[in-house]
C-alpha cells in the first residue's frame, strides 16, 4: 500500500500543530549531537526550522544568508560550532525550552 503523504510533511505537519512534539524533535536532535550523531541530528534539525521558524527568519535571528543555513543543514554540511550554537539558541527561544545536560555513572 502506498503511503498517502510523505513522511517529512507528516513530521513538520504533527510539529506545527502539537509544540510538545516540536520540543521532543529539539530533544532528540540535541541528544544525537551530543552522541556524535550529528548527521542525523543537522537532519532533524533542518525538519524543525522548516515547521517552526523558516529559514528565512532563522537567517534573519543568527545574521547569516538562509542559503547557507540550508548548505550547513544538509547532509554534507559541515557547521561550525558557532553556527550550531547560534541555530541552537534561536530554536531554543522559539520553542521556549531550557537545555540541562547530565552525566550517569557507569555502574
Amino acid at each position: 500500500m502506498a503511503l498517502t503523504r510523505d513522511f517529512k510533511e507528516t513530521v513538520i505537519a504533527r510539529a506545527q500543530r502539537e509544540p510538545e512534539f516540536a520540543k521532543a524533535i529539539f530533544d532528540e536532535a540535541t541528544t544525537l549531537l551530543l552522541n556524535g550523531e550529528a548527521e542525523t541530528a543537522k537532519l532533524m534539525l533542518r525538519d524543525l526550522i522548516n515547521a517552526t521558524i523558516g529559514f528565512e527568519q532563522l537567517a534573519q535571528t543568527v545574521d547569516k544568508p538562509s542559503k547557507s543555513l540550508h548548505r550547513m543543514l544538509s547532509p554534507s554540511g559541515n557547521p561550525t560550532m558557532t553556527n550550531l550554537a547560534a541555530i541552537f539558541s534561536a530554536l531554543k527561544n522559539i520553542l521556549k525550552v531550557e537545555v540541562k545536560t547530565y552525566t550517569i555513572k557507569a555502574a
